[in-house]
């Protein structure tokens, strides 16, 4: 899972960083509010963590903004301030969810958990689509039809997880390398074609029914054949 991380104080940030990397998340820092905004409306993040002092613009415009150009990605506010009325702006502004500082690491983490079960419509921890089942907390591939499961590497789990978050939707190379390699990351194009291959391979060990289709020169969808 990607998270958006848009905090100008260096220490928190760092600190921030390290916590929700050991916890398995991928991580992008931008440290002023007109990078943020830049950086959310890209629509490739799962959760964006905002605080609301920043240089440049503050938390709660690149908030108000990222949702009048229409990005649904959950937003939750970080902020020194506890006053209602900052809280209710803050909300009405377009985020989902508003911690105080100081706060404790284990509620930042199941604020997330929260917003990440919300955003997948899901209570259980698992992904569906088609005859498929994606449980995100072991990383496991399971095919419902017959129970076959596989346990899937890092970027395999990633691409899958992104294919099923955005299912009936074509994913183009662009955005899937972005998703999963990062903006600043030289990986080649190819790694992603690479990397759908070994998914594919995974659910075709599980016997599933989903399948990854190439759409030629468009990029890849999720498609499922009950026949």
């Amino acid at each position: 899972m990607r998270l958006l991380l848009v905090e100008d104080e260096r220490r928190m940030a760092l600190a921030l960083c390290e916590i929700l990397r050991l916890e398995n998340y991928e991580v992008d820092h931008f440290s002023d509010g007109a990078s943020g905004l830049e950086a959310i409306k890209s629509d490739i993040y799962d959760i964006a963590i905002l605080d609301v002092m920043l240089p440049e613009m503050n938390g709660f415009e690149i908030a108000r903004r990222a949702r009048q150009c229409g990005v649904r990605t959950p937003i939750l506010m970080l902020t020194a301030k506890s006053e209602i009325d900052d809280k209710v702006y803050g909300l009405d502004c377009g985020a989902d969810d508003y911690l105080t500082k100081p706060f404790m690491t284990k509620e930042l983490l199941a604020r997330l958990r929260a917003l990440s079960r919300r955003r997948m419509d899901t209570n259980d921890g698992q992904l569906r689509f088609g005859d498929i089942a994606l449980d995100t907390g072991t990383m496991t591939l399971t095919c419902t039809a017959n129970g076959l499961n596989v346990r899937l590497r890092d970027k395999e789990f990633r691409v899958l997880e992104y294919l099923i978050a955005n299912q009936g939707q074509i994913l183009t190379r662009d955005q899937l390398a972005v998703k999963i390699w990062g903006f600043e990351n030289d990986s080649e194009y190819n790694n992603v074609e690479v990397y759908m291959s070994f998914t594919r391979k995974k659910l075709g060990f599980v016997k599933a029914k989903t399948q990854i289709k190439a759409v030629r020169g468009v990029g890849y969808e999720l498609r499922y054949d009950d026949v």
